[in-house]
């Protein structure tokens, strides 16, 4: 494959107020709107249903309300006879029998509906939840430094954490400014952008490592900028491939797997341009340099062909 000879870190400082933009942006919407937590994080009841003809989702959303069940979401779930209804706790009604009343209510209303499946989230089960997807973030934010920093160096470790950082909030970002349901699927999705965006940060750190060793006479931003024309190709290609697949979950996989392809599809075109752009930039911020990545003469001698 030809290796392109594209400025990368010319761009640098546009591509730094960029992702200050975004981040700038992403704070605002968290802070602003919030996240907008499904069943599985503030406790509620979900219910799944089979209607004998196509059904109107906002009507069905109004009848819901004039008959007391208020501000639940109403989606078609594979076809437009599948309906799937979550409805937060209601005022004065037993949570645990809330899917087994508006079962009945529609009953009435919809003669043939059948009932597919009824769950029920306590609250307590949701705020552990929320503790545990918070903290499950934040150890693989830690472990991911700690790797990169045993198997590169500390301006490698921080570049990668930033980088992978930068993701995780933009993500989230644009999840509390559209308010997209955010449930376990999204966090899921959160976990697979980290290891997304680590993966292609190690690809294009181990060949800017690789060529910062061999060529002895360049400026660093020179190194790094043919580092990562080198990887570009291949970058591409997997981001693409990727892509592609998610979108098909996206448009085709139905209502339940529809926020994991969305977190996911938004994670790794973020997760591409932080890969380029904010890891590399950290390193140049870094002041990294050719003997910041030398290794003694015993370990190079006992060092093989990287992985």
């Amino acid at each position: 494959m030809k290796t392109t000879n594209f400025d990368f870190m010319g761009k640098r400082y546009f591509a730094a107020t960029f992702s200050g933009v975004l981040l700038l942006v992403a704070v605002l919407g968290l802070s602003v709107n919030s996240l907008n937590f499904g069943l599985d994080f503030t406790g509620g009841t979900l219910v799944e249903l089979g209607f004998p003809e196509k059904v109107d989702a906002q009507v069905l959303r109004e009848n819901l309300e004039s008959t007391g069940f208020e501000n639940g979401t109403v989606q078609f779930f594979g076809s437009d006879r599948d309906i799937l209804i979550r409805m937060p706790p209601q005022d004065g009604s037993d949570q645990a029998s809330l899917g087994d009343q508006l079962f009945q209510t529609l009953a009435e209303l919809y003669p043939g509906v059948q009932l597919r499946q009824s769950n029920f989230v306590g609250p307590a089960v949701g705020e552990e939840l929320t503790e545990d997807g918070g903290l499950a973030l934040l150890t693989a934010l830690i472990v991911v430094m700690l790797y990169i920093l045993v198997r590169f160096t500390k301006q490698f470790s921080i570049g990668a954490v930033l980088a992978l950082t930068h993701d995780v909030i933009v993500v989230l970002g644009c999840f509390a400014v559209f308010q997209w349901t955010f449930d376990l699927t999204v966090l899921a999705a959160l976990l697979a952008v980290i290891g997304y965006s680590l993966n292609d940060t190690i690809v294009v750190s181990d060949r800017i490592r690789e060529n910062f060793r061999k060529i002895r006479k360049r400026a660093p931003i020179a190194v790094i900028n043919e580092s990562l024309n080198q990887t570009l190709g291949r970058t591409i290609v997997t981001s693409l491939t990727t892509l592609f697949v998610l979108l098909s979950l996206l448009f085709a996989g139905g209502e339940v797997i529809r926020g994991f392809a969305l977190a996911l599809s938004i994670g790794v075109i973020v997760g591409t341009y932080s890969s380029i752009y904010v890891a590399a930039n950290v390193l140049l911020a870094l002041n990294i340099t050719r003997e910041d990545l030398l290794v003694p003469e015993a370990e190079e001698e006992n060092e093989g062909s990287y992985p």
